[in-house]
């Protein structure tokens, strides 16, 4: 039987000697965040590949992102979490070719019938009817407009947005009928709408934020192997920033023990480049995130592995993760005491957060010609 598995190269778990998770052969994960691709959680059956001695692992191609079309039924997702500043955000793509291994957004592959590991970031969902159903539930009678988040799961701009362009198809219906949108995204590719957010902005009905974890380019490789690179992030900033798009950072995650040495020095870099606001979001380990992330430190940085595991535990209860309101973003105890008061130093040094932006829902017009009727097939 041919076998996309291996051992963990006979490194054991820190935590249990027992456990070594089966990892994907390196020639074939090569350019992902993953390692794993472990059954999702609702199968009935858990699915192994393993190596039978036939020595076929080599005949394996490397893995291939893959696209499947999807004819959604609404665009507009709602939420009611105390602890978000939106009630509505909108998601053109399911998974993520970014591949950010520490994406709280995998477990949500699994009410797919695939795994939160490596299907997350090679299977992926495109919806390409997104800007027909956004014009035709902003056309609803009683409509009341709010800011919608884009780039809350996955991210608008990821590489496949290049092929789909749904995301600049979502703005020009968002910009005719003067809704406003913020935008978060880890891609310099959103600086292609420039032109469409620039005339929003304008309006004062778009705000962006990049996402960027650190600047060590040789880190953000491994994380995040297929997002842009730190430096184009920061230029991503400085572009938006000087056609007078209000733009911001989001250092999400924050990694104790890897990333938060690195506060003020990418506050101080996304400063210079222009950024007004200024944000963050500690580390997220929900469900089968965190068997994804202890498996990446051991292979990217094993000697941190402890030590990073620990601060985390002291900041979730003793647990990978606790989904808390409130603290689910931030953490609790000394060490996030620490990184929060950093942070809020540092952003006051820097003249970032003077002023929150509140984009304008005032001159909100429906659209008339989306409708409301659904199609019957």
């Amino acid at each position: 039987m041919k076998s996309a598995i291996q051992p963990l190269d006979g490194v054991p778990c820190p935590e249990n000697p027992e456990i070594e998770p089966a990892r994907l052969a390196e020639e074939r994960r090569r350019g992902r965040g993953a390692a794993l691709n472990k059954t999702g959680r609702f199968e009935p059956l858990s699915r192994e590949s393993f190596d039978d001695g036939w020595n076929s692992l080599e005949d394996l191609p490397p893995l291939q992102t893959h696209v499947q079309e999807e004819r959604a039924r609404t665009i507009i997702t709602r939420n009611e979490s105390p602890d978000i500043s939106f009630d509505r955000s909108i998601n053109p793509y399911r998974g993520c070719e970014h591949g950010c291994v520490y994406c709280f957004a995998r477990p949500s592959h699994a009410f797919l019938g695939l795994s939160p590991g490596l299907d997350f970031e090679t299977r992926l969902f495109a919806k390409p009817n997104a800007a027909q159903l956004l014009e035709r539930e902003l056309s609803k009678p009683g409509y009341s407009p709010r800011v919608i988040a884009i780039g809350t799961n996955t991210d608008p701009y990821q590489p496949l947005e290049r092929r789909y362009t749904l995301m600049r198809e979502i703005l020009e219906v968002l910009e005719n009928c003067s809704h406003p949108v913020a935008i978060v995204t880890k891609s310099a590719l959103v600086t292609r709408d420039i032109d469409i957010l620039a005339r929003m902005a304008e309006r004062n009905l778009v705000k962006v934020a990049l996402s960027v974890t650190s600047l060590d380019r040789k880190l953000c490789r491994a994380m995040e192997p297929r997002a842009s690179a730190p430096h184009k992030r920061l230029e991503a900033i400085k572009a938006l920033s000087e056609a007078g798009i209000p733009t911001s950072v989001m250092m999400a995650p924050v990694i104790p023990a890897l990333t938060d040495s690195e506060i003020e020095s990418l506050l101080e870099a996304a400063a210079e480049h222009g950024a007004a606001e200024a944000g963050y979001v500690l580390l997220r380990l929900p469900l089968e995130v965190s068997e994804l992330f202890r498996d990446w430190l051991l292979r990217e940085r094993p000697n941190r592995y402890q030590h990073v595991m620990s601060l985390i535990r002291s900041m979730r209860g003793g647990k990978d993760y606790d989904a808390k309101w409130g603290e689910r973003m931030r953490g609790g105890g000394p060490y996030a005491d620490q990184i929060s008061k950093r942070f809020s130093l540092a952003a006051k040094r820097l003249s970032l957060n003077l002023r929150r932006k509140k984009l304008n829902t005032d001159d909100f017009v429906q659209p008339q010609k989306g409708g409301v009727q659904l199609d019957l097939f």
